[in-house]
């Protein structure tokens, strides 16, 4: 099946791959979005001839308004575009690429169109996973996981007939650049070091999220909400060689795994073409040139990223969407050198401290969370 997509956050890792699977398999591009990139920008839309084009920032947008007034393309700005973006009715198919919780308003605009979500915005679910998912229900749009291991878990799920069936969810994690180091040597750890990632090319925040074993918190949350699973029947393992993506057990003991190389371009495509497959640019996997597959167990204590996501996960409430806006403010001041890689849990863990959970919340309430989780950590870490 050929889609009409609007990829909100195009400029990014996840969006420019997107572009390469749409040009790849014939998809049609209806909207792009970037923050500032207003050159980048330029580049998608005179390639892939988009009915709409948005810049975030204000000053990108009046730029890429000038570079696009010979074609018909329409550009807006800020948060509106974003939303008009996502809500655009040409458009069947939003791939939601935006870091962070800026995401949360597009995707929400996307579901009441009653779009197909390409979910790549983790924070989406962490933030407000029930009241996403529950919009869903009510709208009939369908929601559709990006993320390699959420995507694995899609996969495997398709082997059974119902969830009754299914007894654990097997999240692998590659473990980053430092897993194995005791917090005495994170504590030396630099940015460069962080962000040189063992196995996937990706962006900076994730990367380094990557690095402190938060990324692997946020999806455990993630499939809680994403899977209606409670956290006793999710299990994280570092699987080092990341070509096991993840496992699902079943009720008599079966597991079944997605295997493939570390390409984002193969769940891309899937959560454009579910439940078909179609041929596409993603790289196959070659059995025999795998190395050994190992599995350990991930230790919480020395990435207290991680301990603090699992812990978060056990409370719920406005806690996750605390942990997430924290981590975001910490992770974007340790990528400006201001603070040292050990401070990002301890960061995080003082918002957590400081900021009290409210159950059941709002948007209203998630978003003050998020806030407040954000001021708590910059006044730390004057």
């Amino acid at each position: 099946m050929k889609r009409t997509l609007s990829i909100l956050g195009s400029s990014g890792s996840i969006g420019r791959q997107t572009l390469k699977v749409a040009e790849a398999c014939g998809h049609e591009v209806a909207a792009i979005t970037v923050n500032r990139s207003a050159e980048l920008a330029e580049e998608q839309a005179r390639r892939f001839n988009p009915r709409l084009a948005v810049a975030v920032d204000e000053a990108a947008a009046a730029d890429l308004r000038v570079r696009l007034s010979d074609t018909g393309v329409k550009v807006l700005s800020g948060q509106e575009g974003l939303l008009e973006a996502a809500s655009l009715p040409e458009a069947d198919t939003v791939v939601t690429a935006i870091v962070g919780v800026a995401g949360l308003r597009p995707t929400l605009a996307a579901i009441d169109g009653g779009k197909r979500i390409a979910l790549a915005n983790k924070e989406t679910l962490v933030c407000a996973g029930e009241l996403v998912m529950e919009r869903a229900r009510e709208k009939c749009a369908e929601i559709v996981p990006v993320d390699s291991e959420h995507s694995a878990i899609f996969q495997c799920l398709q082997g059974c007939k119902n969830r009754g069936e299914v007894r654990r969810l097997i999240i692998t994690a590659s473990g980053g650049p430092f897993f194995g180091k005791s917090r005495e040597e994170l504590s030396l750890a630099t940015r460069e070091q962080a962000l040189k990632h063992p196995n996937w090319a990706m962006g900076a925040k994730i990367t380094i999220d990557s690095a402190t074993l938060m990324n692997k918190g946020l999806e455990f949350i993630e499939a809680m909400r994403l899977y209606a699973m409670p956290p006793e029947r999710i299990q994280i393992v570092v699987h080092r060689e990341s070509i096991v993506h993840s496992l699902v057990e079943f009720e008599d003991g079966a597991i079944l795994a997605q295997l493939g190389s570390a390409d984002m371009c193969l769940p891309i495509q899937y959560a454009l073409t579910w439940p078909e497959r179609t041929p596409g640019p993603a790289k196959p996997l070659d059995l025999l040139s795998c190395p050994p597959l190992t599995f350990q167990r991930p230790d919480p204590d020395t990435f207290r990223c991680l301990g603090l996501a699992l812990e978060c996960a056990e409370q719920g409430g406005t806690s996750t969407a605390v942990l997430n806006g924290a981590n975001e403010a910490a992770v974007a001041l340790f990528l400006e050198d201001r603070i040292s890689f050990l401070d990002i849990p301890r960061l995080v863990e003082r918002a957590l401290e400081r900021i009290p959970s409210q159950e059941a919340p709002g948007l209203d309430a998630i978003l003050d969370a998020d806030r407040a989780a954000r001021q708590a950590v910059y006044e730390s870490a004057r």
